[in-house]
């Protein structure tokens, strides 16, 4: 394979959805229309800072938007994908299962 072809058939990943616990976010994002932090946090099993830096890096690259209701320890903090989120999650799903075969 020419480095070209290699090129071009990597051209659909995106590096914001490189790292496994964002792809795993989107994942579980695109297919539901609104997913709370508490299910993110028990579904992925990682801790509190971790699925707010991996979300936060989401919100910034316009993949994800963040709704917070409540205040305090009644407060419930919930995501959605955007379109833009959707269709990068779309694209790096069907590059990998090009590339795996």
């Amino acid at each position: 394979m020419s480095e070209t072809t290699a090129s071009s058939a990597l051209a659909g990943l995106d590096p914001a959805l490189n790292a496994p616990k964002r792809l795993a976010i989107m994942a579980v994002l695109a297919s539901s229309s609104s997913t709370d932090f508490g299910f993110l946090r028990e579904h992925l099993q990682v801790s509190d800072s971790d699925l707010s830096k991996q979300t936060a890096a989401l919100e910034q690259a316009g993949y994800l938007t963040v709704h917070k209701s409540g205040r305090g320890r009644g407060g419930v903090t919930s995501y959605q994908a955007t379109k833009a989120g959707r269709a990068a999650y779309k694209r790096h799903r069907d590059t990998l299962r090009a590339l795996l075969g």
